[in-house]
């Protein structure tokens, strides 16, 4: 990743409290472990993954962490995703609780398989 494509996500992230960076940190890191080859970037004014197309994005919120897969994935894992709120493309982590990063590389790792299987 480019210095200043870093640099964008680590400003990005200077603007939420010191607890919220650290879960956006490991909402990231664990994006990275499981897609090491994805290039990060900000889209929509958002961090966000590509890969063959667009992995996920993430954000920062007031009471919780936003993580948009697509649709497609949310379909697949809605009986997991019960204790959170969630919508056909967005699902929310409150800030309060732990981020289910073992589910979170589940997402991730379907949504590569997917945009790696498809057609182009």
């Amino acid at each position: 990743m480019t210095a200043s494509k870093t640099r964008d996500i680590e400003n990005y992230f200077s603007g939420f409290p010191f607890e919220t960076r650290i879960m956006l940190e490991q909402l990231r890191k664990t994006i990275q472990n499981v897609a090491p080859e994805a290039e990060e970037m900000i889209s929509y004014r958002m961090p966000a993954f590509k890969l063959k197309g667009m992995l996920v994005w993430y954000a920062g919120f007031k009471n919780h962490i936003g993580l948009y897969p697509t649709a497609s994935p949310i379909q697949f894992f809605k009986d997991e995703l019960t204790s959170y709120k969630y919508s056909k493309g967005a699902i929310q982590f409150p800030l309060k609780q732990p981020l289910p990063l073992a589910l979170i590389s589940k997402i991730v790792e379907f949504k590569v398989k997917e945009n790696l299987t498809k057609k182009n």
